[in-house]
């Protein structure tokens, strides 16, 4: 056999690349975008080999794209990998097939080989599961596709390779297609009962809509299924709210396991909370705002616990994801345990069963997936922290400019939110001369403050974000800037700052034609 015919033709790297293709198809046709997804494990191992500068890089520049880019390099791997595979058998079968029609034969031997290989790499990479039995499956027919018949691809007439190699090609395409449709339905998430609704949250959320303003180009007072995600891996985790525990461990006289059974036998709370992105832009998009339904965080531990937290040092929690966040045990005074989220059981994306909420901290601290709390003796770093981030401190106050809107009467109205944590917002200027004068804008009324037992515990909420809208004349080009005043009384910083490593600062301003 000469050089040439041991290397495998253009045709035969179809059809392995082909193969590769239906195994990654088939495996997210079974389970959809979940840990079990053959993808998610390099996903993963992808974002934990990634400097942190490179992440840092991403997230200033590139945003939500920067994580859809990474996924992306992760399928393509997956790919390459389950191709590699399929190579190898083909490439075996025609080293090592000793007859056309026996047992050893070339076709029989690759496809064996690929069968093998496959499952075993999906087993390695997540368990013994329906996902990886689907990725050797379909990876082993369509290679079949393109190898059927006496030889292996590579020592046949070429027209008989590239009509099997096309047919197989088409196959692999066929099977990722509709794999990708299946799995859109598989990997939805186990959120299906909704027992969260109550008549507190019905009347909470219709007076979160009375007190909306209505303005074209933002959202109301509740974000709702727009609300913000972002996680470290592309692929959330699929809990089941069966099997969740919360373990409390570390600096404790005897560690405990929290069901979630045991959290929703508590009298429920209901809270207004806002969460904003320590990696967003000045003006960015990562700011919302839900009504949440959950259990006092100091309590839970407490009551597992049967002692107090310590006075002093650090708490980190941890999800199932493997991201953990650090904080001081002050900071867990007013922290929630949250299970619901707008009235419903809280969304996969948002970290169902449980995830915590932080009053007045990036929202990169409020852990999704909870299953841990370690208290600490001694202070350690966070996940973001390690990468260089200080975003476990307080919110900085920002007032975002998000609609220019022509009136029908020839007025202009500006539009956005302004948030402050825990501080709240009093007030929002706006100018339209580029900061040399400055107006008041209309702010919408504070949302209510937490509900336990039919029992309202605050007047308003204690970390919401506020509407504000200003409408004015203009017959030529302006600057708007706009600034807002938290509930203290400081005004937001002027100096413009990049959201690394503590989030961005500044007065929000924008060019407007009239």
């Amino acid at each position: 056999m000469s050089r040439a015919d041991r290397l495998p033709s253009p045709w035969t790297l179809l059809i392995a690349l082909a193969g590769g293709f239906a195994a990654v198809g088939a495996s997210y046709a079974v389970v959809g975008g979940t840990p079990a997804f053959v993808a998610t494990p390099i996903s993963r191992g992808v974002t934990a080999v990634t400097p942190g500068a490179v992440i840092t890089w991403a997230i200033q520049n590139l945003g939500s794209l920067g994580q859809q880019g990474a996924f992306l390099g992760a399928l393509v791997l997956t790919v390459g990998l389950f191709a590699t595979i399929a190579l190898a058998g083909i490439l075996a079968g025609r080293r090592f097939g000793t007859s056309d029609t026996g047992p050893r034969s070339p076709t029989a031997l690759a496809l064996a080989t690929t069968g093998v290989g496959s499952l075993a790499v999906a087993v390695l990479l997540v368990g013994p599961t329906a996902s990886a039995l689907a990725a050797a499956v379909a990876g082993t027919a369509v290679v079949a596709v393109g190898v059927r018949g006496r030889r292996v691809v590579g020592a046949e007439p070429a027209s008989v390779s590239r009509r099997r190699a096309i047919q197989a090609g088409i196959g692999g395409l066929a099977v990722a297609g509709i794999g990708s449709a299946l799995g859109r339905q598989a990997g939805r998430g186990t959120t299906t009962e909704n027992d969260v609704a109550d008549a507190t949250t019905a009347n909470l959320l219709r007076i979160a809509e009375d007190r909306t303003i209505p303005i074209a180009g933002i959202d109301g007072l509740l974000s709702g299924p727009g609300f913000y995600e972002v996680d470290i891996n592309s692929v959330d985790p699929n809990l089941s709210a069966d099997d969740w525990t919360l373990s409390i461990t570390g600096a404790v006289e005897a560690e405990a396991e929290v069901s979630y059974a045991d959290l929703r036998a508590y009298e429920p709370e209901h809270r207004f909370v806002s969460l904003r992105c320590v990696g967003e832009p000045l003006n960015g998009k990562k700011l919302d705002n839900a009504l949440w339904t959950g259990v006092p965080l100091v309590e839970v531990i407490e009551d597992a616990t049967g002692h107090p937290l310590p006075d002093e040092c650090c708490v980190m929690l941890r999800a199932d994801d493997d991201f953990y966040e650090e904080f001081p045990v002050s900071a867990l005074e007013d922290g929630f345990l949250a299970y619901g989220m707008d009235g419903a059981r809280l969304p996969r994306g948002h970290g169902y069963p449980v995830r915590a909420l932080i009053p007045g901290h990036w929202g990169e601290i409020n852990v999704k997936w909870l299953t841990e709390i370690e208290i600490l003796e001694d202070p350690a770093d966070g996940y973001w922290e390690k990468r260089g981030w200080h975003g476990t401190g307080p919110v900085e106050t920002v007032a975002k400019l998000h609609a220019v809107n022509r009136l029908d009467d020839g007025r202009i109205e500006v539009a956005g939110h302004a948030y402050a944590g825990t501080r709240g917002i009093s007030r929002v200027e706006v100018s339209t001369d580029g900061g040399e004068t400055w107006s008041d804008a209309e702010l919408s009324a504070r949302l209510p403050g937490a509900f336990r037992g039919g029992e309202q515990l605050r007047e308003t909420a204690q970390d919401a974000w506020r509407q504000w809208h200003y409408v004015y004349e203009a017959d030529e080009p302006h600057e708007v800037v706009v600034r807002a005043t938290d509930a203290e009384g400081r005004l937001q910083p002027e100096e413009q700052r990049k959201s690394f490593p503590s989030g961005a600062t500044g007065w929000v301003s924008q060019q407007v034609e009239p």
